[in-house]
């Protein structure tokens, strides 16, 4: 989830549970609740100290805890000397609960994303992920801009019996956001064990998933999804693709299913993004060559996806591929696609 709904929920949250009489707790909590994602600041070191990564040790329980206890201490001058003498009054254990709250709703917000962190680190490397929700919603980014405007509009103008009301308001939205993408990912989940698929995925719209599945067995690799409305119940009609892993290498191409199945490996030697991730396929045919778009069920955005396009020439099988960001639906009707430019395709 983005920074600056994080530190929006953190201080809603905050507001909860201490009211318009804790203003010092509750800007505690918003300060924490964006704090664990100041491990960007450690990108230097994480190749040597992976709990340093991003989502690593300050996305955990034990890192909150660490930072609550410093931020009990440190804080309080911090406040004093940047808003007032007045917010550096108060109990040191109600700062601690304070940035304790802001900072797990933090770490539960993220694992309520399709991003995974690790609660436990570093005593455990289970990782917690719901999958409920984009990790970049534009929708609720778009909705906590709205927030912050509203807020900074009331600062000073109008009476706090208005700014409460707001508060509780703004509360309750984020909470029934929360729910319905919660209620809508348990109906997914279900509906994925019933059809028998891998993943549940979530999408911008919190009423719509996407039901995947991956799998290679005896030579030949699977890769299936279905869009599922939680409105309808049912999953629609699943989009299917099986590839024969032992098929030809070499030689010419002469239909879709050869292309698919050549630029396969090829493709996914290009990135982790897509080689880690649910993905599919779209090819069409030219003159003396496929065309072949694979992409990431996962990583996308504004109808676009993250993926690799591939041309597989038709005569001698060559596969030349590159990565692309590219939107499927678009190229699956015959839409453009960036022309084939030496240097700066790879070559398979």
């Amino acid at each position: 989830m983005d920074l600056f709904t994080h530190v929006l929920i953190a201080y809603l949250i905050s507001y909860g549970i201490w009211g318009p009489s804790g203003l010092q707790y509750i800007a505690a909590g918003a300060l924490a609740g964006g704090l664990p994602d100041a491990d960007a600041l450690f990108f230097p070191l994480a190749k040597r100290f992976p709990l340093l990564r991003h989502h690593g040790i300050t996305h955990s329980i034990t890192g909150v805890t660490i930072i609550a206890a410093g931020g009990t201490f440190l804080v309080p001058h911090l406040f004093a000397a940047v808003i007032g003498p007045s917010f550096a009054a108060g109990s040191p254990i109600y700062y601690f609960l304070a940035m304790e709250v802001g900072g797990l709703s933090h770490v539960f917000l993220d694992g309520f994303t399709h991003y995974a962190v690790p609660p436990l680190a570093p005593f455990s490397e289970w990782e917690f992920h719901l999958d409920a929700d984009r990790a970049i919603n534009f929708g609720t980014l778009a909705l906590t801009a709205v927030c912050y405007v509203l807020m900074g509009e009331e600062r000073g103008r109008v009476p706090v019996q208005f700014w409460e009301v707001t508060a509780w308001v703004l509360l309750a939205v984020y909470l029934g956001y929360l729910a319905v993408r919660g209620i809508g990912r348990f109906l997914a989940g279900r509906a994925r064990k019933r059809g028998g698929f891998g993943g549940v995925i979530p999408t911008g719209n919190p009423l719509v998933f996407l039901l995947a599945e991956d799998g290679t067995s005896e030579g030949r690799t699977r890769l299936r999804y279905a869009r599922y409305s939680v409105l309808r119940g049912t999953p629609d009609a699943p989009r299917e693709i099986v590839l024969n892993r032992n098929a030809a290498s070499t030689g010419p191409v002469t239909s879709a299913q050869e292309a698919l199945e050549r630029s396969y490996g090829p493709s996914l030697g290009l990135g982790w993004r897509l080689s880690d991730s649910y993905h599919f396929a779209e090819v069409r045919s030219g003159p003396g060559q496929f065309l072949v778009l694979w992409y990431s069920l996962e990583f996308t955005m504004f109808g676009r996806a993250v993926g690799v396009l591939a041309r597989v020439d038709a005569d001698s099988g060559r596969v030349s591929a590159r990565s692309a960001w590219m939107a499927p639906a678009r190229f699956a009707a015959g839409g453009p696609v960036p022309p084939a430019r030496p240097g700066y395709s790879r070559l398979r």
